[in-house]
């Protein structure tokens, strides 16, 4: 199973929590009447789903959120509560069936003037949980806005234990040593077809007429109630990666909603790249910062030993790959988890000591940092499962996909002779869409004009590192200029994939200043890189210090390299 979500961020959100457990004018918030009247009334015109959607936030701000003590699984502080709200599986049928979504809360942790209400996040996905953001608040990134802000996590629609999503058995999803081919003969292919077919066949099965309720537009609009439960007349929102689109549709749906919106690693919305464009360029991207870190190890071959170029340390890759083939590393690491494993190289530098440290280790012999590192984790398979099932029904549903396998098949052999470390990887998760079943939409205009008059949201705030993989920076400038008076701060020569609360403190001040005054800091500026990692005094074969890529049950991509 794939431990690497294409749009769920791996960044310092998700990583400062992991590293910390393992060391050892103020706006109030309002009450749940005025939340109601918030709500923008149905007009000439409006649709079905909009009604709906307004009906259900104003069934939420009357019943409000029920918050007691977190199930021990949400492993959350003490001081965390947790609760659930309700949303209409099918806005336009809001008296109908109901979905419960677990939400979790800290309380700000300064003094009572000085907060300004709910701070909401998701991490990404589609897929992920952000029911463990209330834990973020003790590390030292976020602890300014934690003062000011109640943090609040939630498990999108379909994750987790908020009715939850399956396509597959888990078990046989999550199957370990697997292997997959950079470059897939034409037997390979038709397999591909064949399990894609199948998990989409899945999918329509496991979901019935449910299945086709799974969409951007509709997570949009539970966050509409998550806002009115919490009894926000405005709704605070920090997304990275995927949420960032959901969280742009969302300001395109409720502009008057908005109070605050911090973009973090930004897709680009264009609704000609929804979903299927952005796949390609994002696989060309991952190419490019696959060899940034080879460029990096092979810098360090005093220490490493894997090469002193780019393309040696790339041989010593292609050496262990081919040993993997023939003799999967004590039984459970074959060519597809090695590929799950080191594309988190592309999400997050931090991640590259010790990736370089397990390939060292590996061919000469001792596999052990190779397995902890790669490894699956049978626990967790349940959990990858649904998170996977979610991100393949949301993006299915999101967009038209080519149905020809033709078009398939020529764009991604054309660019893999370009970018071959994760293009048919990044095919193999994505083609279930081209069998499925529900219905698809076509991808709302993000921006004023797609808000059938609805209007502009306040100015919102994006984050973007230059070379980032997953979320390519050209998005970023995409959203921008489709979003009027918002920022956009840009890490220059970066490449990790989520940048609030890590290393650098100039990315950290604009966020804060913004989250805490409203003030952005112009149309575009930019921040110097972080320093770039250094090896460790490295003692095989454990993997103690290695940083966890979850803040929750991260988002899973569909069926990739390895579930084969």
């Amino acid at each position: 199973m794939r431990a690497v979500p294409l749009y769920g961020v791996l960044g310092p959100l998700s990583l400062a929590l992991a590293m910390a457990a393992l060391l050892a004018a103020p706006a109030p918030a309002a009450t749940a009447a005025t939340a109601a009247t918030a709500t923008v009334p149905a007009r000439h015109g409006d649709t079905a789903e909009d009604r709906g959607a307004a009906l259900a936030a104003r069934r939420a701000a009357a019943r409000g959120i029920d918050f007691g003590r977190c199930a021990p699984g949400e492993e959350l502080p003490a001081a965390a509560r947790c609760g659930t709200f309700e949303v209409p599986l099918d806005y336009a049928h809001p008296h109908s069936t109901q979905l419960s979504l677990t939400v979790s809360r800290l309380r700000a942790t300064g003094p009572r003037g000085r907060h300004q209400g709910a701070l909401v996040y998701n991490p990404g996905g589609p897929g992920a949980s952000g029911m463990a953001f209330p834990a973020y608040a003790s590390v030292a990134g976020f602890r300014k806005a934690a003062e000011a802000y109640d943090f609040v996590g939630y498990a999108p629609r379909g994750v987790g234990r908020s009715a939850p999503l399956s396509c597959a058995d888990p078990a046989a999803f999550a199957k370990a040593p697997t292997n997959f081919p950079v470059h897939p003969s034409a037997a390979f292919k038709r397999t591909m077809i064949k399990r894609a077919r199948a998990y989409a066949d899945g999918c329509a099965r496991r979901a019935g007429g449910a299945l086709r309720h799974y969409t951007t537009l509709n997570n949009a609009r539970d966050l509409d109630v998550l806002r009115a439960a919490l009894g926000e007349t405005r709704l605070n929102f920090m997304a990275a990666s995927y949420g960032t689109y959901y969280g742009a549709v969302y300001a395109t749906l409720f502009p008057h909603h908005v109070r605050r919106m911090v973009f973090d690693s930004v897709v680009d919305p264009d609704p000609r790249q929804i979903w299927y464009g952005n796949n390609l360029k994002q696989s060309l991207a991952f190419e490019g910062r696959w060899g940034d870190w080879r460029r990096w190890a092979a810098g360090y071959d005093d220490v490493y030993h894997l090469g002193d170029t780019a393309a040696e340390v790339a041989a010593s890759y292609e050496k262990a790959r081919r040993r993997l083939v023939r003799h999967p590393a004590d039984g459970k690491v074959g060519t597809a988890q090695l590929q799950d494993a080191y594309a988190r190289n592309v999400y997050n530098d931090a991640f590259w000591d010790m990736s370089a440290h397990a390939l060292a280790t590996y061919l000469r012999g001792d596999a052990g940092p190779l397995v902890a590192l790669a490894a699956p984790d049978p626990a967790q398979a349940a959990a990858e499962e649904n998170g996977n099932a979610v991100y393949t029904a949301v993006q299915c549903n999101d967009a038209p996909w080519p149905r020809n396998w033709a078009r398939w098949n020529r764009d991604n052999s054309a660019l893999a002779r370009r970018a071959p470390f994760e293009t048919w990887d990044n095919v193999a998760m994505n083609l279930p869409c081209a069998y499925w079943s529900a219905p698809r939409q076509r991808p709302l205009t993000v921006g004023p004009g797609g808000g059938a008059g609805r209007g502009t949201p306040p100015p919102v705030l994006l984050l973007a590192a230059e070379r980032d993989a997953a979320t390519p920076y050209e998005g970023a400038k995409e959203l921008r200029r489709r979003l009027p008076g918002s920022s956009l701060v840009t890490e220059l020569g970066a490449g990790t994939h989520g940048l609030w609360g890590g290393p650098n403190d100039c990315v950290n001040k604009y966020v804060d200043t913004y989250l805490l005054t409203g003030r952005t800091p112009g149309r575009s500026v930019s921040c110097a890189p972080r320093a770039a990692p250094e090896p460790s005094v490295w003692s095989p074969p454990g993997l103690e210090t290695q940083p966890e890529t979850e803040p929750e049950a991260e988002a899973t991509p569909a069926v990739g390299a390895a579930a084969w």
